[in-house]
Order: C-alpha cells, then sequence, then structure tokens
C-alpha cells in the first residue's frame, strides 16, 4: 500500500511545493489548507502527476482541527510516513496595539496544532517504525524579534520542540526536522501587513521551490535542523554570539515599517 504524506498550509509557497516533491517521491498527499479553490486547484496538480490526493479545508486555529485531520486520514486507512507542519502566520506591530484574539490564533497555529498533530500522528509512526515529520520554523527562532515578538517566539518553540523531539527517538525509527527558512516569497508578508516593512529591502528574499527542496532533502537524509541558504546560516550562528541588547534592535529595525 502506498504511503501518504499530510501537508498542512499545502495551498501556496512552501507547503505547495513540498507538496509536489512528495507526489513526485511516490507519495500520496492529504491536502489541509483553508482556501478550498486553492486546494482543489493543487489537487488537480497532483493527480496529473500520478499522485492520489485528498483534500480537507481546514482552519487550525480551531483547536479540534487537529483531531479532524487525524480522523480523515484514519477513515481513509491511509498510511501517513510523512506529516509537514507547514501552516502558519505572523503578525506584525507593537504587542500591547495588537488584536489579542488574533494573537492568540498565532499560537494556535503555528505552535498548539502542531503539537498536537505531531502528538497524533507520532503514535502511529512508533509503533510501525517508520515516519517522518516535518515542521517549518524560521530564522525568526534563533532570535527575538520585536515587533514581531508572538511570531519569532512561536518558532523558537518550534525548534526547540523539533529538536527534542528528535533525540528522544532516534531509536524508534522516526525522524523529526525542523526547516528554519528566512524571509521567502511567499503570501506571508500580505497577510502580516508588512509590505512597507523595511526587512524587504534589506534582505534578499529566498525561493519557496528553493527552500522546500533543502527541506525535503533534509527530511530524506534525517537532518534535523535545516537552515535554508548560505548568508542565513550565518545570520543563525551569527546571533548567538552578538550582544542581545543589538539583536534586538537590528530585528525591531528590520520589523518595522519603512
Amino acid at each position: 500500500m502506498k504511503k501518504t504524506a499530510v501537508v498542512t498550509g499545502a495551498s501556496a509557497g512552501i507547503g505547495y511545493e513540498i507538496a509536489k516533491l512528495a507526489a513526485s517521491d511516490g507519495y500520496d498527499l492529504i491536502l489541509v489548507a483553508r482556501n478550498s479553490k486553492a486546494l482543489a486547484k493543487v489537487k488537480k496538480e497532483l493527480e496529473s502527476m500520478g499522485a492520489q490526493a485528498e483534500v480537507l479545508v481546514m482552519d487550525l486555529s480551531d483547536p479540534k482541527a487537529p483531531k479532524k485531520i487525524y480522523e480523515f486520514a484514519r477513515k481513509k486507512k491511509a498510511i501517513v510516513d510523512l506529516l509537514v507542519n507547514n501552516a502558519g502566520f505572523g503578525t506584525n506591530g507593537r504587542f500591547d496595539k495588537l488584536d489579542l484574539e488574533e494573537e492568540l490564533s498565532l499560537i494556535q497555529v503555528n505552535v498548539v496544532s502542531l503539537v498536537a498533530l505531531t502528538h497524533l500522528f507520532l503514535k502511529d509512526m512508533v509503533d510501525r517504525h517508520s515516519g517522518k515529520i516535518l515542521n517549518v520554523a524560521s530564522t525568526a527562532a534563533f532570535q527575538p524579534g520585536p515587533m514581531m515578538s508572538d511570531y519569532y517566539a512561536s518558532k523558537a518553540y518550534v525548534l526547540a520542540f523539533s529538536e527534542g523531539i528528535s533525540e528522544e527517538l532516534k531509536k524508534e525509527g522516526v525522524t523529526v526536522t525542523c526547516l528554519c527558512p528566512g524571509p521567502t516569497k511567499t503570501e506571508f508578508f500580505k497577510k502580516a501587513e508588512m509590505n512597507s516593512s523595511k526587512i524587504l529591502n534589506h534582505v534578499p528574499m529566498s525561493d519557496p521551490k528553493e527552500v522546500a527542496r533543502l527541506g525535503y532533502e533534509g527530511v530524506k537524509s534525517g537532518k534535523v535542523v535545516v537552515i535554508s541558504g548560505l548568508a542565513n546560516k550565518v545570520l543563525a550562528q551569527s546571533v548567538r554570539i552578538s550582544p542581545r541588547f543589538l539583536i534586538r534592535k537590528i530585528s525591531k529595525f528590520l520589523n518595522a515599517a519603512k
């Protein structure tokens, strides 16, 4: 029986590119996102590649969503060998002036739903002694991010969580990889209302296709942390030795509006 990949945030950007790579690699797909029209288009494209694709329109800010996704996969009798936790979003602005409900939704999508999906599918993977999990974080995970404080903190959680469970599972035949891309040409900045942010002028944007390729190769080789791009690798290392007050000031400058 063919193995299945579950991909959240599969309608565009990095998630869409990873779904294509998985389809090319022989996986069937369960595609999860909020945009039903975009999902239908992706489904058609993947099926033209020879993959069987199911779509599940789901908002991961709903606490019940992870269980519904898991039960959907069980109902389809899918052998989920690859879980890609890609769904996520950011907000921009001073924390006390941002909408509290949206900030809590960010934590639900970026952290809580990711943890729940990992826990649900991981049990089956451990029982089979086979499976791969790809959690998409960000280079934001390595530093504080004034004007995007909640988002940066959520990605720091994803990185630490992924590294921790990866070590726990070393003898279980299951791998956990955390992909940490830098700024990427996706819908992220538009949705975060950051079209006037300085970061768009001062930091080069990565191609989501290349980011997805590096992440997918990392999953296949069992790497724990994948930082896409040389510049991003240098950045991730530099923040470890730079004064924290300086890192905060630079992050605030880049995340603020022009």
